[in-house]
């Protein structure tokens, strides 16, 4: 008869970690960010704080012969008043590179929130334990994938093994930003967003800036992406300032010089991909704002509407037409001087046929299966050899 290890508790570190930008110890652990503290002193959007506390991309990051593993964590679960209740956060377990469990975690704090008045209420809740046993007995690569739309606090790790952080990666570094579609909303779980299915098929290791609601052009978000070490960039830009009807054509174009200029700063010669909208029907040539489609609101379901007006696209309100326009042609004069910029129609990823066969579930956002379909058409079309990120293994930077 044997015995029962005694489980051994390791510190969660930020060296465990991989994708987080900035971490914070909290009263009960550790909590991932994607942004830095600095960054959101100069915004007191709740949006953002929301989104970028959600760790997608980011996981946990181990080598160790344990067969059992043991993670308690604190999610923080949404409950938006009228829709019906959101599934729990799926945390993927990668041995190897390979996907082989997922699981949840109940219970936690609760954010209940009315989409109409904006109103958000937090609940405390309890720590709950994720655990994963029977794994190989040998020394092994173990990733544990956060939920991507889930703010989680890393409470304990125990295992019956000693575990020490993966070895820093020789892949390339892809750093990315966009909106809650390059965040995952929709998808089935943190390795099933597009950026991440596009980074694992492409063997690329991921830094995601996808914020929900927040990909607004903010200047701290590109003087983030100027600070992080990365060798691959993209940037998928437009749905958030329609459906914020946060500015006009007029700041719209500056801005994105802007934004890029500041990017170039800290990457003057990495391969540099703006992506303009993905078909979004209600906002194609309809303004924004958007709002909850309240027929459907009362029936529990949960689908947007465009509330602008068409005919204020002569006094620049935007539209997703005018931006890829917009995006198109900065790209091209830019390029004449900068070589390693590029531009991605974003219906190429998912485009009008796309909308008719795998319709948007609540007009915004794609589902599970379109996120597999843009993330195996941007890896075709970025890492291809002729691709803007060909030859991505001539690597200038590291980051864990």
């Amino acid at each position: 008869m044997h015995d029962e290890p005694t489980p051994i508790d390791t510190p969660l570190t930020a060296n465990l970690l991989r994708g987080a930008v900035e971490t914070e110890h909290t009263e009960r652990g550790l909590l991932p960010h994607r942004l830095p503290a600095r960054a959101l002193a100069q915004c007191g959007d709740g949006q953002l704080a929301m989104a970028e506390s959600q760790p997608s991309g980011v996981r946990l990051a181990l080598r160790t012969r344990a067969t059992t593993v043991e993670l308690d964590t604190v999610p923080t679960k949404r409950i938006y008043r009228g829709a019906p209740p959101r599934p729990d956060g799926i945390y993927d377990l990668l041995v190897d590179g390979s996907l082989v469990e997922q699981s949840h975690v109940s219970g936690g704090d609760t954010l209940e929130i009315d989409m109409t008045t904006g109103d958000v209420q937090r609940h405390t809740g309890a720590v709950g334990t994720l655990r994963f046993t029977d794994l190989p007995e040998r020394v092994k690569d173990l990733e544990i994938w956060l939920p991507h739309d889930e703010t989680t606090e890393l409470v304990s790790l125990r295992t019956d093994a000693p575990v020490e952080p993966s070895p820093e990666s020789e892949r390339a570094v892809w750093l990315h930003h966009g909106s809650s579609i390059s965040h995952g909303s929709n998808a089935a779980s943190p390795t099933a967003t597009w950026p991440a299915l596009a980074a694992n098929t492409a063997g690329v290791d991921l830094i995601n800036l996808g914020m929900g609601g927040s990909a607004l052009l903010d200047p701290f978000t590109a003087r983030t992406m100027r600070d992080t070490p990365a060798d691959l960039i993209s940037l998928k830009l437009g749905i958030n300032l329609v459906n914020a009807d946060l500015m006009r054509l007029r700041a719209f174009t500056p801005a994105v010089h802007g934004f890029l200029d500041t990017i170039r700063e800290g990457h003057p010669d990495a391969p540099l991909l703006v992506v303009s909208p993905i078909h979004c029907p209600i906002h194609e040539a309809t303004p924004g704002p958007s709002a909850p489609d309240l027929t459907e609101s009362a029936l529990g379901r949960l689908r947007f509407l465009a509330t602008g007006d068409p005919a204020e696209r002569a006094n620049g309100k935007l539209t997703l037409e005018t931006i890829r326009a917009e995006l198109a042609g900065i790209v091209a004069q830019r390029a004449a001087e900068d070589p390693r910029l590029h531009y991605l129609d974003g219906r190429e990823l998912y485009g009008p046929t796309d909308y008719a066969e795998l319709p948007l579930p609540d007009e915004l956002h794609p589902d599970s299966a379109a996120h597999r379909r843009m993330g195996e058409r941007f890896t075709g079309f970025a890492f291809a050899p002729e691709g803007p990120f060909a030859g991505h293994d001539d690597r200038r930077s590291r980051v864990r």
